[in-house]
């Protein structure tokens, strides 16, 4: 899919191929490379696209795959965009935007999956792994 881009004062902001309206000229299919994103998360590398980092338009990702100015993201000597995060937890976050399923190895604590979750703002993830939480609490309970 091409990505789609806007001009405004200068900067160039990108769009969410499912967020561009249709009046926006599309990039040429040699900027393809564009629409994938690189992220350098606690020092782990992550590659994925620009439309799973737009699932959630109210998420931190969604604000950095859109290179929102007020978002102050540096980015390390690859171009990779750099968080201080725990990559560990950080692939259950991505995975879940990339397929909509929560999918968590034994050893991961979901505590620590909400954690990312929150600091992403993931809301529908944020739900899904209270519920979880809940549910095996209520079970170690009985």
């Amino acid at each position: 899919m091409a990505e789609n881009s806007s001009e405004t004062s200068g900067s160039v902001y990108r769009r969410c191929p499912a967020h561009s309206s249709p009046g926006e000229r599309t990039a040429s299919a040699g900027v393809g490379a564009a629409k994938w994103i690189r992220l350098n998360v606690g020092g782990t590398y992550f590659l994925t696209t620009r439309q799973t980092l737009c699932r959630d338009p109210k998420s931190f990702l969604y604000r950095l795959s859109q290179a929102d100015p007020e978002l102050d993201s540096d980015k390390d000597e690859t171009g990779a965009y750099l968080i201080d995060r725990d990559p560990t937890y950080f692939g259950p976050v991505l995975n879940y935007l990339r397929h909509g399923k929560l999918v968590l190895n034994r050893d991961l604590a979901e505590e620590g999956v909400l954690e990312e979750a929150e600091f992403y703002n993931i809301t529908s993830l944020i739900k899904l792994i209270k519920d979880k939480i809940r549910e095996r609490d209520c079970k170690t309970s009985q």
